[in-house]
């Protein structure tokens, strides 16, 4: 990890973002994802305008489908620097 470099821009997102852009980043309409997680296309729509808290369950959920960590999708802004 010594060669490892912060980024020099850092975007805050929301976690209705951060859905939104791993979902898009892995080509899925919210109509595929709710198709493949069971979650309503509406649901998907109002956690992604962060009208619906995404929650533990659904956090799981969806990470699955979008093959990834539920912390990003969860934590998006987390940084460990600060954190510790």
């Amino acid at each position: 990890m010594k060669d490892y470099r912060r980024a020099k821009k850092n975007v805050d997102v929301t976690v209705g973002e951060s859905v939104r852009i791993i979902r898009e980043l892995q080509e899925l309409s919210q109509n595929d994802l709710a198709e493949i997680t069971g979650i309503a296309q509406s649901t998907i729509s109002a956690i992604e305008n962060d009208r619906v808290k995404l929650g533990v369950e659904r956090a799981k959920v969806l990470a699955r489908a979008l093959r990834c960590h539920p912390a990003v999708l969860v934590f998006p802004g987390w940084d460990t620097e600060v954190a510790a």
